[in-house]
């Protein structure tokens, strides 16, 4: 059996959205397995902010204290979620000693046109720079997300020594699964963090909430009521101002679709809405990361595939079951296995 490493993290915890979500619900999954030691990486990019309420409850629930960032980073493995953070200032400010150095991205290297998201290179740098390890590898949080991580390295300098991990880095879902309801409506709903990137075009979001909806709520809608971008059927909400689970109580379909330059590394509120029994629609591209739990279309397919779904309830049903059994392969137990198995593709070639 292989041995389990001990592990730090050297995280942002004032991350908005997916990515605290994502180390709150890792750091529970890998806390029966090791108990780590998570370190605080205060950045320029969020100088005021509080740390995020789901990550905070989970350290809590742990009894893990949040060290703070001045002193060393030390152990087997050393885990950094989203490098971003580092994009607004010129070094790190603690240094790394590991065997190896695992940073988790969160962001899509590229974004569609082959775009670099963000400057990759400064951020990686600087990691490379405070860390002292065998191993530095990038790990992707899903295939996709493999896609522009390859495609950013395949033109990388060569002096960078990051190497792609050899397995994806996946999120846990650990969201209790609802039972779907017998009788949906057309009850739709988005949910995200607030930022244009993360909303399509108002052409394309007046397709996917109608007026002839009986429901449409939009959480996260910041960006939407300062510009005064509404609808009389729209719901606007600001981010955290309604519990997840009420959000999705008032809800039967989840609708994601994102601005053309933008697209999710994964998606973590697609399978959050899974876990809460509702159908959920994206686009063809961010629905492949979930092999058929998510449905992919066009806005302009969503009205039809919800008008299915609420005649056909038997049909609603077996999509929304169908999809929570997909949602193990992101479970506790498969993360601690894909953790304690991690490297078995390096020993295997180096034998």
């Amino acid at each position: 059996m292989p041995q389990v490493p001990r592990i730090a993290y050297l995280i942002e915890p004032r991350f908005p959205g997916g990515t605290s979500s994502a180390v709150a619900a890792e750091l529970r999954a890998v806390e029966p397995l090791v108990r780590p030691v998570v370190h605080d990486a205060r950045s320029a990019m969020f100088p005021d902010r509080p740390p995020a309420r789901a990550l905070a409850d989970a350290l809590s629930d742990l009894a893990l204290p949040l060290r703070d960032g001045n002193g060393p980073v030390s152990a087997d493995m050393v885990v950094v979620h989203n490098p971003a953070f580092l994009k607004f200032q010129t070094g790190l400010g603690q240094p790394i000693y590991c065997r190896d150095l695992v940073v988790v991205t969160h962001e899509n290297f590229l974004r569609p046109g082959n775009v670099e998201a963000f400057d990759i290179g400064k951020c990686l740098e600087a990691l490379d720079r405070a860390s002292l390890s065998l191993n530095k590898w990038l790990a992707p949080v899903s295939p996709s997300n493999r896609e522009t991580v390859a495609g950013w390295l395949a033109t990388a300098k060569p002096a960078m020594r990051w190497r792609l991990a050899p397995s994806d880095w996946f999120n846990v879902i650990d969201h209790p699964r609802m039972r779907p309801k017998s009788d949906p409506r057309d009850r739709r709903g988005r949910l995200s963090r607030p930022g244009w990137e993360k909303f399509p075009a108002p052409a394309d979001l007046d397709l996917c909430f109608p007026a002839t909806a009986e429901a449409n709520v939009i959480l996260g809608a910041d960006h939407l009521l300062k510009a005064g971008i509404a609808r009389p059927h729209w719901r606007l909400l600001p981010f955290g101002t309604l519990p997840v689970a009420s959000f999705f109580d008032e809800i039967d379909f989840l609708v994601h679709f994102t601005a053309p330059g933008w697209r999710e590394s994964f998606g973590r509120v697609l399978a959050e809405g899974i876990a809460a029994g509702k159908v959920v629609l994206s686009d063809p591209e961010t629905a492949a990361n979930f092999g058929g739990a998510v449905i992919g279309c066009q806005p302009g397919q969503v009205d039809a595939l919800i008008g299915h779904y609420v005649a056909e309830p038997a049909a609603y049903s077996d999509q929304v079951l169908r999809a929570q059994t997909l949602l193990e392969r992101y479970s506790p137990a498969a993360f601690r296995r894909m953790l304690t198995s991690f490297r078995a593709p390096e020993r295997r070639m180096a034998a």
